[in-house]
């Protein structure tokens, strides 16, 4: 059975350019309880939604739409703002690992995947970016 949102749980950025992918992760993360931002099919808008809303992290594509790609973002978004990334794509490869090092990302999760464990994952992941609630 779905469980609601509040306003207590952590706000998700979905950035992932397939339309039916992105639908998925939405309704997989909000079904599970969580608030989603997005989802976005760019890295410049990952960056523009993470600067306005804050997420508490970003579940992040590697291949996107436009011109720059998800470790592109998630380098900026850890450099500029601190926010973390899992990483869910096909690309989870040594060279695509070694190039998103710096961005220090919470968790790979590699394509095809279940919804399942993409809200394990980010589940695993939120104390790692945010304090334990009271």
């Amino acid at each position: 059975m779905p469980t609601t949102p509040t306003e207590s749980q952590p706000r998700i950025l979905v950035v992932e350019d397939d339309f039916f992918v992105a639908m998925d992760l939405e309704d997989g993360l909000k079904d599970a309880g969580l608030q989603v931002l997005g989802p976005v099919p760019t890295a410049e808008e990952a960056v523009a939604i993470a600067k306005a809303e804050h997420p508490a992290l970003v579940v992040m594509d590697i291949r996107l739409a436009g011109e720059q790609d998800g470790i592109d973002a998630a380098l900026e978004l850890f450099q500029v703002l601190g926010i973390r990334c899992i990483f869910c794509s096909a690309h989870a490869d040594q060279l695509h690992r070694r190039r998103a090092e710096a961005a220090e990302p919470l968790a790979w999760v590699q394509k095809p995947y279940t919804i399942r464990a993409v809200v394990a994952a980010v589940r695993k992941a939120l104390p790692e970016v945010r304090p334990p609630l009271a």
